[in-house]
C-alpha cells in the first residue's frame, strides 16, 4: 500500500467547518473548531483558553497535554499551529462542554473519524463523499461530474510530482501556478482576486464547466509531458507545467476567438447557477 503523507481537510457539521489533519495514522481535529460548534461562542479561542485552565485546575491536565500543536489552515489562509486532538481527546473535551449538540456531534465525529481509514481501503469512498458535499452545496450534476474528473486528473499529476522530487505545499503551489498562468494568464492568487474569493476558497470550486475542462487539459497534458520526458526535480517539472498550461491556454484563446467571449469570468459559478435556477422557478 502506498504510504500516505499528512492530509489536511475540512469537514462540515451542520454547515459549520471543523478542520482536521491526518497525523500518526489517525485524524486529529482542531479543538477550537469543536469548541465553536458545541459552545456557540463568538470567541471560541478565549473559551478554549478558559476551559484548558479549568481542566488543569480540576486535575484533568492529561486531556490538555495530549493536545498536539499541528499546522492547519487559519482564517487568513495560512498554515498555522493550532491545538488538535485525536478522537479520544476530543471526546473528553466534549464531556466538559454542556451542549445540546454533544450527542449528535459525538455520532458525527465517530463517523468522520473513520472515513480516512475506509478511504485508504477503498479510495472510491472519497469520491462519493466529495460528490455528496457538492450536491448539498447546490452544484448541478454536470458540473459535479467535471469536478470529480478533475480531482482524478489532479491526483494523477500530484502523484507524479511527488514521485519525481516535488514536495507537497510550496512546490505543488509553484507548479500549479505555472499551469494556471499558462492556461488563464493568472496564478491562483490572481484568480481568487478576480473572482472575489477569500483565501481558503479553492478556485476550482468557483470555476465554470469550461474553466474546469481547461484546467484538466493543462494538468493532463503536464502529466503526459512529465512521464514522456521522465522529468525529475522542481526545475524540470516547472518547465513541464509551464508547457502543459500553455496547451490549455492556446485552447482557451481559440475558444475566445471563435465565440468572441472571454472564457474566464469573475462570476462565482455556484451563485450564478443558483440565480439561474431561481429565475427558472419563478417563470
Amino acid at each position: 500500500m502506498k504510504k500516505l503523507d499528512s492530509k489536511k481537510e475540512i469537514v462540515l457539521f451542520e454547515e459549520k467547518e471543523v478542520r482536521r489533519t491526518w497525523h500518526d495514522e489517525q485524524w486529529y481535529f482542531a479543538v477550537v473548531d469543536v469548541v465553536a460548534v458545541l459552545s456557540g461562542s463568538t470567541n471560541p479561542q478565549v473559551y478554549w483558553r478558559v476551559l484548558k485552565k479549568r481542566l488543569i485546575d480540576e486535575g484533568s491536565n492529561e486531556t490538555v497535554t495530549k493536545c498536539n500543536a499541528l499546522k492547519m489552515v487559519a482564517p487568513d489562509g495560512k498554515m498555522r499551529l493550532t491545538d488538535a486532538g485525536n478522537l479520544s481527546v476530543i471526546f473528553r473535551i466534549i464531556q466538559s462542554i454542556p451542549s445540546p449538540k454533544a450527542e449528535p456531534f459525538k455520532q458525527w465525529l465517530a463517523r468522520v473519524g473513520q472515513e480516512r481509514i475506509e478511504e485508504i481501503q477503498d479510495p472510491e469512498r472519497a469520491i462519493v463523499r466529495a460528490k455528496k458535499i457538492y450536491e448539498q452545496k447546490g452544484y448541478n450534476d454536470d458540473w459535479i461530474a467535471k469536478r470529480m474528473r478533475g480531482i482524478n486528473v489532479r491526483n494523477t499529476l500530484t502523484d507524479e510530482w511527488q514521485g519525481r522530487g516535488a514536495k507537497q505545499g510550496l512546490d505543488f503551489a509553484i507548479l500549479t501556478n505555472e499551469i494556471y498562468r499558462g492556461a488563464f494568464e493568472m496564478d491562483a492568487k490572481q484568480i481568487k482576486e478576480f473572482k472575489a474569493l477569500s483565501n481558503p476558497d479553492n478556485p476550482r470550486d468557483h470555476m465554470s464547466e469550461l474553466e474546469l475542462i481547461l484546467t484538466m487539459l493543462g494538468e493532463a497534458t503536464t502529466t503526459e509531458i512529465t512521464t514522456t520526458r521522465n522529468s525529475k526535480g522542481l526545475p524540470e517539472l516547472s518547465c513541464d507545467a509551464k508547457e502543459g498550461g500553455q496547451v490549455a491556454g492556446n485552447a482557451r484563446k481559440e475558444i475566445e476567438t471563435k465565440t468572441s467571449k472571454k472564457v474566464v469570468t469573475n462570476k462565482n459559478y455556484l451563485q450564478n447557477s443558483q440565480k439561474k435556477l431561481g429565475s427558472k422557478k419563478r417563470k
